[in-house]
């Protein structure tokens, strides 16, 4: 059943086309990726499909009674409602009433307690989280997301993931979360020069349609330099001079000579534009720190290596950006120390951005940093870099003020760079940042000679850079992890198996100390007053059996484990190993519990005998 289709929509925006007679059809249950480069109109192509913007030409038909549930990139709120005022607001008084606990459940789950609170007091990230819920809370057949998880912590994204997922209404949703594209969604939404490109399917199969469809437009582009060339010569030997069949073909080359022609994508190999790092790096010796009598930190030590890759994690407010902030010297610790070596040059890509002199042209604001970089391939001027990072030669003297949010942090994350740090500090610099950006950091952050401490929610981010996990725990200390995200996660799923085999060994003991006080307690409790202790049948043969299907699930489950290490690039087999995994740790916590039952029968009939 059709949704909603928007028919040859057109878009320009300051002189830019940014949408050329684009069309997109939208089903029942389709769940939809929107991706492309920052400022290629994919937040406005969201406004129009939402109806919150006219297109310029083109037409948004929906189908009778449809609701579109919207959220916006940057929730801007009007007036001084509450929290829950908010979620509910244009609700009708019924509908408050029935919907009032799964609101609260829902803005729980989002990080949001105070639901009485001023929403003109929140952050801008607590405002997101509202609006989360609003849309989430309000009956909608569509919901349009922009940028859904922005200023989430690992865990409220890994929920709203589940609750998407599971919801049966269509969605159409810029994100930069690979991951979350890869579970949500079932087809991805291409904008590349006002050109749309459809895929019927997830990101990681995407990446190889979009492969072979790059491929096709350079085959063709070589087809179409050989028919110019020929053109050309014909034209150059007095065509114009012939008669009216001559016309068509000065047409066809005139159109020929106009074509879009199709660019590699370039990649980024900054390995060289660092400074020298001493064997001194940055010592942090039992640094604490407080805020509003909340301990944020608590004596935490640690030397950053030369070479090292640390990702921070933590539920939001826990003190992660206050941490990078004290490494910087920005924030003073209320005790301990911070030590940089001389050589440090630290390169910090904060959360907020800097003040940008919003007047100044995108390449006078590199310019500022330096005309020309050297490399390993040689001396790379400012303009070449900005080419480099996404910024093509028309769009470099533009006013910084013509460019889009996620274009403004890509340059100011261009300007950190260029800037030749030895220890990049990052704030969750995928906030913003269009998936191509984050490729190209990647990249160059594999070659990076130097540090890198990263705070980031996004777990495909982290994967991919780093190396070792520092989680925030509720008491201001940092636990670490060997790995990236993916390890973490192992790591946390096998503490909680052990956590959950030792309190069923505890619930044992207990009940072991209970039997000796008063046997016959524990037997009235555990066995019915007219069943005399003995197994049953069936119980009898699971006694039996029960240690063998133990090992047997514990030998799965090492072999799954060691199949995962393998499938680490294979994200959509990964994700299958994952589910698997999750099943089989749930049986064997089952089958433990039940061990330890029928273990602890056989003692008491051992007993009574």
């Amino acid at each position: 059943m059709s949704l909603l289709s928007a028919e040859k929509i057109t878009k320009s925006y300051n002189e830019k086309k940014l949408l050329k007679d684009i069309s997109l059809y939208l089903n029942v249950r389709d769940k939809i990726g929107v991706i492309g480069v920052n400022g290629t109109g994919k937040s406005t192509f969201l406004k129009i499909l939402a109806e919150l913007e006219t297109p310029d030409s083109g037409t948004i038909t929906k189908a009778a009674g449809v609701r579109i549930g919207y959220l916006p990139q940057n929730p801007i709120f009007g007036g001084n409602p509450t929290v829950l005022e908010q979620v509910f607001r244009g609700a009708s008084s019924e509908f408050k009433d029935l919907k009032e606990y799964e609101a609260k459940s829902i803005l729980t789950q989002l990080g949001i307690t105070d639901f009485s609170k001023d929403v003109s007091l929140l952050s801008g990230g607590e405002k997101k989280r509202v609006a989360i819920a609003g849309a989430l809370i309000n009956p909608s057949e569509i919901l349009i997301f922009d940028e859904p998880t922005n200023h989430l912590d690992n865990d409220m994204v890994i929920w709203l993931e589940n609750y998407l997922r599971k919801y049966t209404g269509a969605i159409v949703m810029v994100t930069h979360d690979r991951y979350f594209l890869d579970r949500v969604t079932n087809r991805i939404v291409e904008i590349s020069k006002g050109n749309l490109y459809s895929y019927q399917t997830n990101y990681s199969k995407y990446l190889e349609f979009r492969t072979q469809r790059e491929e096709m437009e350079i085959s063709t582009e070589r087809k179409n330099k050989s028919l110019y060339r020929k053109e050309l010569d014909w034209i150059r030997r007095g065509a114009r001079a012939r008669g009216t069949k001559s016309k068509e073909r000065i047409e066809r080359f005139d159109k020929l000579s106009q074509r879009e022609k199709p660019t590699a994508g370039e990649k980024l190999n900054l390995s060289s534009v660092t400074t020298r790092l001493g064997k001194k790096t940055i010592e942090i010796n039992n640094i604490s720190k407080s805020f509003d009598n909340k301990q944020l930190i608590r004596n935490f030590n640690h030397i950053i290596l030369r070479d090292a890759r640390i990702g921070i994690i933590g539920k939001n407010g826990c003190g992660k950006s206050t941490l990078l902030k004290m490494i910087t010297g920005e924030v003073a610790p209320d005790s301990g120390t911070v030590v940089k070596g001389d050589t440090v040059k630290i390169g910090y890509f904060s959360q907020e951005c800097e003040e940008m002199d919003t007047s100044l042209r995108v390449i006078e604001y590199i310019r500022e940093i330096a005309e020309n970089i050297e490399t390993v391939e040689g001396t790379i001027t400012a303009s070449q870099m900005l080419e480099r990072f996404l910024f093509p030669a028309d769009l470099q003297w533009n006013s910084i003020a013509k460019l889009s949010g996620g274009e403004r942090r890509r340059l100011f994350l261009l300007k950190v760079i260029m800037d030749a740090p030895n220890i990049l500090l990052l704030d969750e610099p995928s906030n913003d940042l269009d998936i191509e950006t984050l490729i190209i950091l990647e990249d160059y952050l594999e070659n990076f000679n130097g540090a890198v401490v990263v705070v980031a929610h996004d777990r495909y981010f982290l994967d991919k850079v780093v190396d070792r996990i520092f989680e925030f725990q509720d008491d201001g200390t940092l636990k670490q992890y060997v790995g990236g995200y993916s390890d973490y996660l192992e790591n946390i799923t096998a503490q909680v198996r052990q956590e959950k085999v030792e309190a069923t060994t505890d619930q044992k003991s207990s009940i072991e100390k209970e039997d000796k006080e008063s046997s016959s307690t524990f037997i009235n409790r555990n066995l019915s007053k007219q069943r005399k202790l003995k197994f049953t049948y069936r119980e009898e043969q699971e006694y039996r059996e029960i240690e063998d299907v133990i090992t047997d699930l514990e030998e799965q489950l090492s072999v799954l484990e060691n199949t995962i290490q393998m499938e680490v690039t294979n994200y959509v087999k990964l994700q299958e190993l994952i589910a698997e995994k999750e099943k089989l740790e749930k049986t064997l916590t089952l089958k433990m519990e039940r061990w330890v039952y029928l273990n602890d029968l056989a003692e008491k009939i051992a007993e009574s005998k």
